[in-house]
């Protein structure tokens, strides 16, 4: 159980590192380490699939929200191939937290990410 519940935790670590890189050539090689090939990710505002649009959609969100950064919310849970968790951007400036929501992921053999379902709890108004 144990080693299945370290492959959620370590494809979640990926995927926020991922989220949370910056410099595009940089944040290109963490999608690459994150997702397959193929991989894609759906929220309300994108529906996405390979390594070059799933890059683009991080990068709209660094400059539509500059100095957050995303962070876990309690623990990863899953089974199978499949796990979910919680998140929150948070303002480097003062900790306000303005986005919040909760993911499903689904990982290949590899322990890489095939598919993100995202949900947004919390938005700006």
């Amino acid at each position: 159980m144990s080693a299945n519940t370290d492959r959620y935790e370590i494809a979640v670590t990926r995927y926020l590192e991922a989220w949370n890189t910056r410099e595009r050539n940089t944040l290109a090689k963490a999608v690459a380490a994150a997702w397959t090939a193929d991989g894609g990710y759906t929220d309300p505002l994108a529906d996405v699939r390979g390594h070059d649009a799933i890059t683009a959609v991080i990068a709209a969100a660094h400059e539509q929200f500059p100095d957050f950064a995303f962070r876990l919310l309690g623990a990863v849970d899953g089974h199978h191939d499949t796990a979910r968790f919680r998140w929150e951007l948070i303002a480097e400036a003062d900790g306000s937290a303005p986005v919040a929501g909760f993911d499903v992921i689904v990982l290949d053999a590899e322990g890489r990410i095939r598919s993100v379902h995202g949900f947004l709890d919390r938005v700006p108004a």
